[in-house]
């Protein structure tokens, strides 16, 4: 990889021109570098500072099926030993002592899934990529020209720089500028919640068990970390869902009062507990573009879909489209067909189209469903629970779309090779 930080004019040529450098952008430069497929990405952020930080606070989650997909593309062996698996999963609903419970000995010996700190995974990606002869980066800077004809694509960056290429990938999240330059429109909503994010040090081993809790404003998570020392299991990420009305309230509070909070609504099977780093805080609410593609122009990610976080399957989705789009892109260059051409693009469309719609109505059904007091609702979800952890194959059936295992998978999801 290059880090191009020169501000003279120039010319390169590449195959994809990747719009966004955060983890699913990344991450597609990295899947097409390993199958021979040249890329040029452009972001604002400096990229570069990510080999030196520290932890933010942030973490992921990350499925069954795409841990393959890091495999595959020479990612997780820089990240599996600062890694926590996900072994079981238990979701309840508030103070009812009804509740669903997923073991992953239930579907074999492989973890439901894994958390992932925010820096780690930076960091991974940055070492794979500069590893590569295949990525050329341009960050900072920022694309403020783009023309898209039956030929290519041209691009004119801040700097100077120009690229050409067979095709755009927009990879640059809620806002796009590649989605807004095409004129796609965009249907969206918000939830009238926040997302308050923090990490946690706990005095009782997690067990690496997820806890998902649905409490009147919203979803309440608790996502087990890789310990300090690792084996210790005294660290986890909350993600804390608030009616954005309260929300400024919460943040306000000092760092003792914010911390009575959180024991508040944790509970104390982890023993002593206390807030470790920074809190986030962002609002909550779906979006996803009417179309994916455009001339020689296709979305990824955030700037395809965005949704709650209530099943931690924003990142998951992203990298979904990524396994998928690789495949496309490298099964046409073999057969000697254009990238960009609007046929092959159609296949990434109608291959994503299904998956991503259903995770939308799923994530925002359940939203509207548990984020409410209502009697009678409360009464039905809570027999709902309590029922599918009394049904094993539907149940199974749950925990394999939660690891990422059913439907159509590309080959990096299956745990194949790419080429």
């Amino acid at each position: 990889m290059m880090i191009d930080h020169s501000r003279n004019q120039h010319h390169i040529k590449v195959d994809v021109l990747i719009v966004g450098g955060g983890f699913v952008g990344n991450t597609l430069a990295a899947a097409l570098a390993g199958a021979s497929v040249s890329s040029a990405m452009v972001d604002t952020a400096d990229l570069g500072q990510v080999i030196n930080a520290e932890f933010d606070g942030r973490s992921f989650a990350v499925s069954l099926s795409n841990k393959r997909l890091l495999e595959g593309v020479g990612i997780w062996q820089d990240l599996a030993a600062q890694t926590a698996p996900i072994l079981d999963i238990r979701i309840s609903d508030g103070p009812s002592l009804m509740f669903l419970h997923y073991d992953h000995r239930e579907t074999g010996d492989d973890p439901m899934g894994f958390m992932v700190e925010n820096h780690y995974l930076r960091r991974a990606l940055y070492l794979r990529l500069q590893a590569s002869d295949a990525v050329r980066v341009f960050a900072p800077d920022r694309v403020e020209r783009l023309i898209r004809d039956q030929h290519g694509v041209s691009a004119t960056l801040q700097s100077g720089a120009k690229i050409w290429a067979r095709l755009v990938v927009g990879a640059d999240g809620r806002d796009s500028m590649v989605r807004a330059d095409a004129g796609i429109a965009t249907t969206k909503w918000t939830y009238n919640q926040s997302g308050i994010v923090c990490t946690v040090r706990h005095e009782r081993h997690h067990n690496f068990i997820a806890h998902e809790r649905f409490l009147s404003a919203g979803p309440f998570a608790i996502l087990p970390l890789q310990g300090d020392p690792p084996e210790a299991g005294n660290r986890s990420s909350l993600v804390w869902t608030e009616n954005s009305v309260l929300t400024p309230t919460v943040m306000g509070l000092n760092e003792d009062e914010f911390r009575d909070e959180v024991r508040q609504r944790l509970g104390d099977f982890l023993g002593e507990v206390n807030v470790a780093g920074p809190r986030y805080v962002f609002p909550l609410g779906l979006q996803f573009a009417q179309r994916l593609m455009d001339r020689r122009m296709v979305l990824v990610g955030d700037a395809a879909h965005a949704m709650h976080p209530i099943a931690g399957q924003g990142l998951n989705m992203g990298l979904r489209d990524v396994a998928a789009l690789a495949e496309v892109l490298v099964d046409a260059e073999r057969l000697g067909q254009d990238i960009g051409d609007e046929q092959v693009l159609a296949r990434y469309v109608r291959w994503r189209r299904f998956d991503n719609t259903l995770m939308l109505a799923a994530t925002d059904g359940l939203n509207r469903l548990f984020s409410n007091d209502v009697g009678p609702l409360r009464l039905a979800r809570d027999f709902g629970l309590a029922a599918i952890n009394r049904l094993p194959p539907v149940k199974r059936l749950f925990m394999r779309h939660a690891m990422g295992l059913v439907g159509d998978l590309p080959r990096l999801l299956r745990g194949e090779r790419l080429v």
